[in-house]
């Protein structure tokens, strides 16, 4: 394998520097160079030790010299024997103890040889590539610590910005804490504070399913019921409160308490000891103690919004032969509805009724689809809603409801009671649901005891199959300034659309509230052919006649009895 010698590399064994060797000449000693440059033997430089000043010392041991790629030199100024007139000298060299040897062997040659120095020596081709390795590995230590540096710097500021961020998070912990105390002590304090403040979210937001669950502790719920109670019995002010049917004492202590009418739930559940309690709509006072508000909600005397729809009665009020009056079913809603809250009263009237039942819309009113065919052929006229009120009890009325919302309340809720008597799964009278209502409606004005309803029924369809005038003195009564089973005279004639008498077919609506046995007396009737129908006394006794000549004689029975007197 071949070797690539140095710049100034002796051929030789012993591999010391060609100018030591002799192969050469010196620094300065080219006028002593021999005659025969082709001599291989030349006697060698005598080189002199010249003692390096203290400053200059360097350590006694160094790592050998690696070898360095070629790099052309630069051109230095030696040391001079005498003063003249020199290049700047070029920086120390790193610490070499071969360096500083060869470098006083060349200052001594310089000594012996009196010769006139060069005005731009040479510098030695080693010493020159060292210098340069020392370059290389000084500016690779500077870039190096100028990486170190630059990443130290960004690791300060990202320390720097966690730090910051730390320091944020703790002061938002600080704050929401409400200062937290730096103690274990205060710690711990802390910790009990967070808890109560999550008992207490749990206890306003779903407490009450966390009670009814079991999930809070009995010392939690005691430690956190509101056992205030008022002390005036006379109150503050009237209020309205609406206690849903089916509710439990706590509920109703709850309403309470919302209304401002008890001080807590507690105070009412210890004041009713367990009585029983009717929901519905009371009038009572703000501010009172819970046992005076348990005597408010004992009796009558403060409930309101109650209503009981009769079976058999229409919309308005109407006057018997006896010069009675039954209430409408308006009527009954403005008796119910009419109170009055501090000195102003409320509730609606008969009027407000009939003006919402002429002019609502079908939406507003809450008519059932089933019916609505029926309602539109009758614009203007509050009786378009006759019988869709079903005959029952509401409980809980709102007084300061508008006469829209109300009569909603009351179609929506009988419709539904309608249809769970089977008017739109248990029909097979052949007719619609809206035909059946007003059939059943006739049915229930002329039938005093409800076993003879369903062969009532059976008149009604067996007429109707027959195109044949039903004639029931109901009708006629409907629109008649007063009502009289033995109807006679105008009434008898009267030329209006319920007028049965005139009129083939049914009525355009029903003429009173229907009960569910007379419509369910309806939807299926007994098979039969019956035609006729008579009361022939005041006790409500009623006999059926297949044909006008069993009538006929039946008839005289009721003249006998003095219960007609028409046609007798």
């Amino acid at each position: 394998m071949r070797h690539r010698t140095r710049r100034g590399q002796s051929t030789g064994d012993s591999g010391a520097p060609a100018w030591m060797t002799g192969e050469i000449p010196a620094v300065g000693d080219e006028a002593a160079k021999p005659a025969d440059e082709d001599t291989p033997n030349v006697t060698p430089n005598v080189v002199k030790r010249v003692e390096r000043p203290a400053a200059e010392e360097k350590p006694a041991v160094a790592a050998p010299v690696q070898p360095e790629p070629e790099v052309e030199p630069e051109p230095v100024v030696a040391a001079e024997p005498e003063p003249a007139p020199t290049a700047p000298e070029p920086e120390p060299a790193p610490a070499d103890p071969i360096a500083d040897a060869d470098a006083a062997a060349a200052v001594a040659a310089l000594q012996e040889v009196p010769t006139e120095a060069p005005s731009a020596p040479a510098t030695p081709a080693w010493h020159d590539d060292h210098d340069d390795a020392e370059r290389a590995k000084q500016k690779a230590a500077d870039e190096e610590k100028r990486a170190k540096d630059e990443a130290a710097a960004k690791k300060g500021e990202d320390k720097k910005a966690a730090k910051q961020a730390k320091k944020d998070a703790k002061k938002q912990a600080a704050v929401a804490a409400d200062e937290m105390p730096k103690s274990t002590t205060g710690r711990r304090l802390a910790k009990i504070a967070t808890a109560l403040v999550v008992v207490l979210a749990l206890v306003a937001g779903g407490g009450y399913v966390a009670k009814r669950q079991g999930w809070l502790p009995s010392f939690v719920t005691n430690a956190l019921k509101n056992k205030k109670d008022f002390s005036n019995t006379a109150g503050t002010e009237d209020v309205l409160v609406t206690i849903p049917d089916n509710s439990s004492l706590t509920n109703f202590g709850q309403i309470l308490e919302q209304a401002g009418v008890v001080g807590s739930v507690d105070a009412f559940i210890k004041a009713s000891d367990g009585k029983a309690l009717s929901g519905g709509v009371y009038k009572m006072r703000k501010g009172i103690p819970a046992a005076t508000a348990v005597e408010m909600m004992t009796g009558t005397d403060n409930r309101v919004g109650r209503l009981v729809v009769p079976e058999g009665v229409q919309l308005e009020a109407k006057r018997g032969v006896d010069r009675k009056t039954i209430p409408g079913v308006f009527d009954l809603i403005a008796d119910a509805t009419e109170v009055e809250l501090n000195g102003k009263k409320v509730g609606v009237t008969v009027e407000q009724l009939e003006q919402a039942a002429k002019t609502a819309s079908a939406d507003e009113l809450g008519v059932p689809s089933w019916a609505r065919k029926g309602v539109a052929a009758l614009p203007g006229d509050y009786r378009r809603l006759e019988g869709l009120i079903a005959p029952g009890t509401w409980e809980a009325v709102n007084p300061e409801a508008s006469a829209a919302e109300i009569l909603n309340q009351l179609i929506s809720d009988s419709s539904r009671r309608y249809e769970s008597w089977g008017l739109l799964t248990g029909n097979k009278s052949g007719l619609s649901p809206y035909e059946v209502l007003i059939a059943a409606s006739i049915n229930e004005r002329e039938v005093r005891h409800p076993e003879d309803l369903p062969k009532v029924a059976r008149v009604i369809l067996n007429r109707l199959a027959k195109n044949q005038r039903l004639e029931m003195d109901s009708t006629t009564n409907y629109t008649a300034a007063e009502t009289n089973i033995d109807v006679h005279g105008d009434n008898y004639k009267a030329d209006t659309q319920w007028n049965t008498y005139k009129i083939f077919g049914l009525p355009p609506t029903p003429i009173a509230t229907v009960g569910e046995q007379a419509l369910k007396a309806m939807l299926d009737p007994p098979k039969g052919n019956w035609l006729y129908f008579l009361t022939v006394d005041k006790n409500g006794k009623t006999l059926f006649s297949e044909n006008f000549d069993e009538h006929v004689r039946k008839r005289q029975i009721a003249c006998d009895n003095g219960f007609l007197k028409t046609g007798c």
